[in-house]
């Protein structure tokens, strides 16, 4: 069933040399490049795949977003997590329909809406004001405003402890998460998922080590390499850039 571009979504344009571009459609605006300009006029109302040109010939081709597409693009104070680390965020803490997750901290909501979009009900702890409105600007964006009634954010610092009870996963985007794992003892179902990202290994270590003291198990730590090929004809090679090392992504299960 096709579905035009309406006002108020977002287009993804991508010029000749692949470079994308995320708009959000607007009747009478117009969105400017080095190339001249864009009517959005042009596109409301139109498929996705639909080509426009500016004034001086160049080519947009216009789809809807990704989720990783927007987490790229979308507005943002604190660093994302990348989607090649998201995706992997799914499997490891199982995440699907109808689990009850904690999320700490919110930061700009990418994680946020990778949670909400795999059918979660996520109550999330952020430290400062902005970025919980950033988060719940972002989700809404994406998703709707609809899936704010999953989306529960409130300003808490965990460390402290952890306000929610009968928990199936945590998941923690913070500096110190070794700090976190005797409340998430208390919060979290028997069975249920700790993941935690890091950026160093020592930080690593020393969350591994108050995870061999808790009644966690199963404990993992893992890194996500990502590395795109070039394919042009017969002239195929790994590409000179990649996507290397982002977090590293650990996670145990509650069995005490």
């Amino acid at each position: 069933m096709s579905r035009p571009f309406g006002a108020g979504e977002r287009a993804l344009l991508l010029d000749s040399k692949g470079r994308r571009y995320l708009v959000t459609l607007t009747a009478g605006a117009e969105f400017h490049t080095h190339a001249g300009f864009v009517l959005h006029d042009e596109l409301l109302g139109r498929e996705e795949g639909t080509v426009v040109r500016t004034g001086s010939g160049a080519r947009y081709t216009a789809v809807r977003p990704t989720l990783s597409d927007f987490v790229l693009k979308m507005p943002r104070g604190a660093q994302v997590i990348y989607p090649k680390d998201l995706a992997q965020i799914l499997v490891l803490a199982d995440i699907h329909d109808g689990l009850s997750v904690m999320e700490a901290g919110v930061g700009s909501g990418a994680l946020s809406m990778t949670l909400l979009r795999a059918g979660a009900e996520v109550w999330g702890f952020e430290l400062r004001s902005d970025f919980a409105a950033r988060a719940r600007a972002n989700v809404a964006s994406f998703l709707g405003p609809e899936a704010l009634e999953r989306f529960h954010v409130e300003e808490h610092d965990v460390y402290e402890g952890i306000p929610r009870a009968d928990l199936d996963r945590v998941v923690l985007d913070l500096p110190e998460p070794w700090r976190v794992v005797p409340h998430a003892e208390k919060a979290l179902r028997p069975g249920g998922i700790l993941l935690s990202y890091l950026p160093t290994i020592n930080q690593v270590s020393q969350l591994r080590q108050a995870l061999d003291e808790s009644s966690f198990a199963m404990a993992e730590t893992v890194e996500v390499l990502v590395r795109s090929w070039h394919v042009d004809g017969r002239s195929v090679r790994p590409d000179h850039r990649m996507v290397a090392h982002t977090g590293f992504l650990t996670h145990a299960r509650l069995v005490g």
